[in-house]
């Protein structure tokens, strides 16, 4: 495997091996400037190498991996599809697929998603019309191979995005499937944050001399974003938000809850106090999931409570605060939750909500960015009770039994 450094991105797109009809696509997006991730992966990728990329979260993965492929493509190929692309959640195959949608280099080039919770009759009428790309979850990828209803016999081009989240909620076994059914002579992408053993045994074992391209910050969280925290009493959490909301008035901002039933609980108490408000969790219809994730981009959403499920690669431009409600378990969720704002290169607020029982939790995610979060507390509102340290019990003195050192009946008695 060979590495590559963080360089610095060239002055445009037009010092990148990409054709007239690619760059023209890019320029009607708006994209000037590529980012360290596209600069150095790009062309590696447009000379068939097999690619490592790591990045975080809101560095411009999405173009890293979707150009080469569109340099690569002929109007002649038809019956597809040629590349296969898979991620995480629902949300982040619709966000790949509408990026795809934008930059393709000509109508035909289409790209068709395929995600759990949307009818599969219009997965496969999309399926049968045509598709150069299928964006899908691992799990709904097997359904259709599994139906007939697609076929992986012409993919050349393969990319696992978010590979480390996939691995995370057990996607192994069927990622090991689907790329057991793609052609040998493929080209394989692979992009994650992090690179623990199980991502690193998966490039071993399906990427061919692999050019691995690092951009990842040694400080794991964005310089940016300014953190802090504020110690509050369980019940008095939502009171603290609302106060909070009242003074920063943040353009957009995403509240994550731990459980599903708390993100429902603090939903229902929000819609009454702020408007514009949603929520989002794995139990809503993807339907839904779409219209709320479709509302939140376009700013009709002001406020969303959600759990982990908006917490990799979605990618809200006018979002400025991101508020822990209840602390992540697992410190690099934490992570992952506040890269929501502050995408590529853009400032953001991130306020966690810490009980008093949870400093080590805290110390923990510390620990974890190597950075110090800094107290902060709401002018005139007590998030968290004064503790009164309780007086030391009184010891009363015992007198010996005939010579014994210590008690031997029950306390219980």
């Amino acid at each position: 495997m060979s590495a590559v450094l963080h360089d610095e991105p060239p002055n445009g797109f037009d010092s990148l091996p990409l054709s007239s009809s690619v760059l023209t696509a890019v320029a009607r997006c708006g994209y000037r400037t590529p980012t360290p991730i596209q600069a150095n992966c790009i062309p590696h990728a447009v000379n068939g190498k097999d690619v490592i990329g790591q990045a975080q979260t809101g560095t411009g993965k999405t173009a890293a991996f979707l150009l080469p492929f569109f340099q690569s493509w002929q109007p002649e190929e038809t019956i597809g599809p040629f590349a296969l692309i898979m991620a995480p959640t629902r949300e982040l195959v619709v966000q790949v697929a509408d990026e795809a949608a934008k930059l393709t280099p000509h109508p035909d080039c289409r790209a068709a998603s395929i995600i759990g919770g949307q009818r599969l009759k219009s997965q496969m009428s999309a399926l049968k019309r045509g598709a150069a790309i299928v964006i899908g979850t691992p799990g709904r990828v097997i359904d259709h191979l599994r139906r007939g209803t697609l076929s992986l016999d012409r993919v050349r081009y393969v990319v696992l995005d978010e590979a480390d989240r996939m691995l995370d909620i057990g996607f192994r076994p069927d990622i090991e499937r689907i790329l057991k059914r793609v052609p040998e002579s493929h080209q394989t992408m692979l992009f994650s944050a992090t690179m623990p053993p199980p991502v690193m045994r998966l490039t071993q074992r399906y990427m061919i001399d692999p050019v691995h391209v690092n951009v990842a910050p040694k400080v794991v969280t964005v310089d940016k974003i300014r953190q802090t925290y504020i110690t509050v009493d369980e019940d008095r959490k939502f009171d603290l938000l609302l106060r909070i909301l009242e003074r920063d008035q943040p353009r957009q901002a995403i509240i994550f809850c731990e459980r599903k039933k708390w993100v429902e609980e603090v939903y229902f108490m929000l819609r009454g106090a702020a408007q514009r408000s949603a929520c989002m969790h794995g139990d809503l219809s993807q339907s839904l999931r779409n219209r709320i994730m479709r509302g939140f981009r376009e700013g009709k959403i002001r406020f969303l409570v959600a759990t982990d499920v908006v917490g990799r690669g979605i990618d809200v431009k006018n979002l400025s605060h991101v508020i822990n409600y209840d602390l992540p378990e697992d410190p690099e969720n934490y992570v992952h939750r506040i890269g929501r704002t502050g995408r590529i290169g853009a400032d953001g607020i991130a306020i966690a909500f810490v009980t008093p029982e949870q400093g080590e939790r805290l110390t923990e995610i510390e620990t974890f960015i190597n950075r110090e979060i800094r107290p902060e507390h709401v002018d005139g509102f007590e998030a968290a009770r004064p503790r009164v340290k309780a007086p030391a019990p009184e010891i009363k003195p015992t007198s010996p039994v005939y010579g014994r050192r210590a008690k031997k009946y029950s306390n219980r008695l």
